[in-house]
């Protein structure tokens, strides 16, 4: 018997991207603000896609090199 492993997230909430990038709310909401990281709204709550995650820290990384 085989178990089916459930998908990955295609976008994660607010506290999941602070605990990714070890990073304060404030400065999550900050990074939304300009646009260093993107973003939706799906009602009221706040998404940020897996693949801006990768963007921001492809971007900081080519910064520091």
């Amino acid at each position: 018997m085989t178990t089916a492993t459930p998908p990955s997230p295609q976008a994660l909430k607010v506290p999941e991207v602070m605990t990714a990038l070890r990073l304060s709310r404030s400065k999550v909401y900050d990074l939304i603000r300009s646009k260093q990281l993107e973003s939706f709204t799906a009602g009221r709550a706040r998404r940020i896609p897996v693949e801006s995650i990768r963007r921001y820290m492809q971007n900081r990384i080519e910064e520091t090199d």
